[in-house]
């Protein structure tokens, strides 16, 4: 039998783990949410929704494996949707995508080929149509710092000085100093009867525009940025993931959120290191006991969804802007590092980057599909510029020298 004090580290660990995955991002997931079509009420649903989902299938992992495997929602993806905006056929088409987007990895573990066909696109060009997608919500807090500084200078200055003595809370804090913010800005605008969260069902409207430019590039994001890194982070750390597993149950509780209006449930990446680490006890055998407190703790935030919405609503412009800017700005740094990394690949990495970035809407579909044609296009061009000829690979003719 455990004794308390055995138990008192992974459970703590796991409680920060969600605490610190949940507040870095939420702002992110409810501004993707609502940029592609979401009333406040649909968004806050989807937020209840993804909480469940991670609840439930991280307790499955965690105790029919006795490992530490952690869920997360996609952060990266949320941001995908923030860039890319409204689709024709509007929010049933958005939650359309986010269930073919869940088929997708449903596939992936059905289908080996699928995963290999994703990690067969160069990890410069995933990683840079991500730093595209990030880069404008990246700029959000030097904007909105220079148009509201009374509002936004809290937020900012929060962040840069948790950044020097606890890096870890640094988002965390500049997301309750924005909520602070709000509180005493507009705390007169909440009523009770916004904070009560709720469960929106939304019917699918099959949309092709919404399946190329939303379910094809956040498909390969969540698994390019999360999943397999998520299993990368658990590897070192000496876990086996079981993979086709992981795939079947994310991807079913991505279409089981959808209708919700969550957008993607994947294995966590950067939290997943407070639960399966150090932090998590020296006893890696119990280690599995911190994502089963993760789970509780998301139930807990599933039950404050309905007021941290009414809050990011009610906050004054810019002030969850920079809050989301400010949490991306590691995930923009790490996808930036990876994109640009192999000299041979700067040129399409750049042009995704730069097409990612320009938020450009072509035959209805978004820019981040875009983005990975024009980068595979200049890679090849660029490959085929760099093999010889045939006249220069022959011998020289003539007499001999």
């Amino acid at each position: 039998m455990s004794s308390p004090r055995t138990l008192v580290t992974p459970v703590s660990a796991g409680v920060v783990a969600a605490l610190v995955g949940a507040s870095s991002s939420f702002v992110v997931v409810l501004a993707g949410l609502t940029a592609v079509g979401a009333t406040a009420e649909q968004a806050a649903s989807g937020l209840v929704a993804l909480c469940i989902a991670l609840a439930v299938g991280t307790a499955w992992l965690s105790l029919r494996h006795r490992t530490p495997i952690t869920l997360a929602w996609s952060t990266p993806g949320a941001a995908l949707l923030v860039s890319g905006g409204a689709v024709a056929g509007g929010w049933p088409a958005a939650v359309s995508a986010f269930l073919a987007t869940g088929a997708l990895v449903v596939l992936t573990g059905l289908v080996p080929r699928l995963g290999d066909l994703v990690a067969a696109i160069p990890v410069s060009l995933a990683r840079a149509m991500l730093a595209g997608v990030l880069l404008p919500l990246c700029i959000e807090p030097v904007s909105a710092l220079a148009a509201s500084p009374a509002v936004v200078g809290p937020v900012v200055l929060t962040w840069l000085v948790l950044l020097r003595l606890a890096p870890r809370w640094a988002v965390p804090a500049a997301l309750a100093s924005a909520l602070v913010v709000v509180l005493v800005t507009a705390g007169g605008q909440l009523h009770a009867s916004d904070v009560v969260p709720t469960l929106t069902v939304t019917a699918p409207a099959w949309s092709g525009a919404a399946i190329i430019g939303i379910a094809l590039p956040l498909y390969v994001v969540t698994m390019a940025s999360q999943n397999v890194p998520g299993v990368a982070v658990m590897s070192g750390y000496g876990y086996r993931v079981p993979w086709r597993e992981s795939m079947l149950l994310t991807g079913a509780g991505t279409m089981a959120a959808a209708p919700f209006g969550g957008h993607a449930v994947n294995l966590a990446a950067i939290t997943a290191a407070l639960a399966a680490g150090p932090d998590a006890g020296p006893d890696r055998e119990r280690r599995w006991i911190a994502p089963m407190a993760a789970a509780a703790t998301y139930l807990v935030f599933a039950g404050a969804a309905g007021v941290v919405t009414a809050l990011v609503v009610a906050a004054p412009d810019g002030v969850m802007q920079s809050a989301a800017g400010l949490a991306l700005l590691g995930t923009l740094a790490a996808a930036l590092h990876d994109a640009l990394a192999d000299d041979s690949e700067r040129a399409s990495a750049v042009t995704c980057l730069v097409v990612a970035a320009s938020g450009v809407t072509v035959l209805g579909v978004g820019a981040a599909f875009w983005a990975l044609v024009a980068g595979l296009v200049v890679r090849a061009t660029v490959a085929r510029r760099a093999e010889p000829s045939a006249a220069d690979a022959s011998p020289p003719v003539g007499p001999a020298q």
